[in-house]
């Protein structure tokens, strides 16, 4: 299968998985990755930098507008939704919290969907509450290839146990596969 593009979404309890995943991401990527992590909105500075530190990629929190590379890792910044355009181009926005939450998974994975359709590559990681279920779920009917993490692995299960209720991921998968998974890109 040929991935055109990595869409990661986690809340409470993902950290620790991503930092892991950052880790094993090759330099050589040829596919941009977006990371859509639930974080405090009034908290801008140390996340990207931290996260940025553990990558062998280029980690930024995207502009408006900004072009999408290949190889590249793009980060929602607090308090804005990150939608992917066109293959081309990455849209934020300050619309209304979904699921209380600002970046969403839902808005991140759907648009990735409508834009990659079968190239995308979903994971979705622990979290407290259901976002990502729907984005997981858009992914899944229009062609993608998605993996939730197995809830008895997630630190909080809510946010898997949600997506696996609500569509047939392609796996389900603990933190060391994923891993494993991911470090074969």
């Amino acid at each position: 299968m040929k991935h055109e593009a990595l869409v990661i979404g986690g809340s409470a309890g993902s950290f620790r998985v991503i930092a892991n995943l950052l880790e094993v991401l090759s330099g050589y990527l040829s596919i941009p990755v977006f990371l859509c992590l639930h974080r405090l909105k009034q908290v801008r500075k140390g996340f990207e930098e931290t996260l940025a530190n553990i990558s062998s990629l280029t980690l930024t929190e995207p502009f408006d507008k900004e072009k999408i590379k290949a190889g590249r890792i793009y980060l929602a910044p607090a308090n804005y939704h990150m939608l992917i355009e066109n293959k081309k181009m990455i849209a934020l926005s300050i619309d209304d919290p979904i699921q209380y939450s600002r970046p969403s998974i839902d808005i991140c994975f759907a648009s990735a969907a409508e834009v990659y359709k079968q190239g995308s590559l979903a994971i979705l990681l622990s979290g407290g509450n259901q976002d990502g279920t729907e984005g997981i779920a858009a992914v899944k009917r229009l062609g993608g290839y998605t993996i939730v993490q197995d809830p008895a692995d997630c630190e909080i299960s809510t946010m898997c146990e949600s997506a696996i209720n609500l569509t047939i991921p392609d796996q389900i998968l603990t933190i060391r596969e994923i891993i494993e998974f991911v470090s074969l890109l």
